[in-house]
């Protein structure tokens, strides 16, 4: 990989991701951030994650790539002790806002998800990423080596995101597909709006996205010293980020191909081993 990319992509990556912290929320048309319901009490999480997260209640929970903390404090609101994690200093500020506006005790860091505080180390039961992760992650060794240093002897990684046979499509209908599927070389595009609101007119913005296959995604896994006991591809996403896709009549949204669904999301969990005994 060119040396140039790592720096440049964080850089410009950041720079997309402070505007939109500070737009997300803020337009009626806004489909995943209302703020006015989650403050009224609307869960934001998914079924996946609350599967393979399990119950948390009076565990400390770390989740990184927060944004601006709405599903950070819907942990909260199950019961657990939670810090959010997000490299963008606009996100962090908003989601401290956002906590004391709830009411919900919730600790925030401005950090890399590459490049993790040595401070976290070994403080989490579970660590939880969700739904646009790791295509901003050009280092993919270091986000789970980071992971894994955060983790307690038997703590749990819970990551649910979009699935790379779907993150090719440039669209369905057409069906386009241009990026790779795996590789993790930068690709580069220029952003003219958000996934959350359409329509709102934001600056152009450079940014740079890698691909990450399967296999690349669960070895680095392995690699950092997890275990992995789960590990699902799912053809149905009922979140509306992945409006490329046809809606169905039940609020589904499938990717078929002939006579069958290409997977939309992948789940993986995995456990960092437990201490051993002299």
């Amino acid at each position: 990989m060119n040396g140039i990319f790592p720096a440049d992509g964080l850089a410009a990556n950041r720079t997309l991701w402070d505007a939109r912290a500070q737009a997300h929320g803020t337009t009626p048309n806004d489909v995943l951030y209302d703020v006015d319901s989650f403050l009224a009490g609307r869960q934001t999480l998914f079924g996946i994650e609350l599967e393979l997260a399990g119950d948390v209640a009076g565990k400390d929970v770390l989740h990184l790539q927060c944004h601006f903390g709405m599903d950070t404090l819907n942990w909260a609101r199950l019961g657990a002790r939670v810090t959010g994690v997000d490299f963008s200093s606009t996100a962090i500020g908003r989601a401290r806002e956002l906590a004391e506006l709830a009411g919900l005790t919730a600790d925030f860091i401005e950090a890399d998800t590459q490049n993790l505080p040595s401070g976290l180390a070994g403080r989490f039961d579970l660590v939880i990423a969700t739904y646009g992760v790791l295509c901003w992650i050009g280092d993919l060794e270091a986000w789970m080596r980071g992971a894994a240093m955060a983790l307690r002897p038997g703590g749990t990684l819970v990551l649910v995101d979009l699935h790379p046979a779907y993150q090719i499509l440039a669209s369905y209908e057409p069906l386009v597909a241009d990026r790779p599927y795996g590789g993790g070389q930068p690709q580069r595009e220029v952003v003219k709006s958000t996934y959350a609101d359409p329509d709102l007119p934001m600056t152009a913005q450079e940014v740079v996205q890698y691909p990450h296959s399967v296999g690349e995604i669960v070895t680095a896994a392995a690699g950092s010293g997890l275990i992995i006991d789960w590990l699902g591809e799912h053809t149905e996403a009922d979140f509306p980020g992945s409006r490329i896709l046809p809606e169905e009549p039940d609020g589904t949204r499938r990717f078929p191909f002939g006579d069958t669904y290409l997977p939309i999301l992948y789940s993986l969990r995995a456990r960092s081993p437990r201490a051993t005994t002299a």
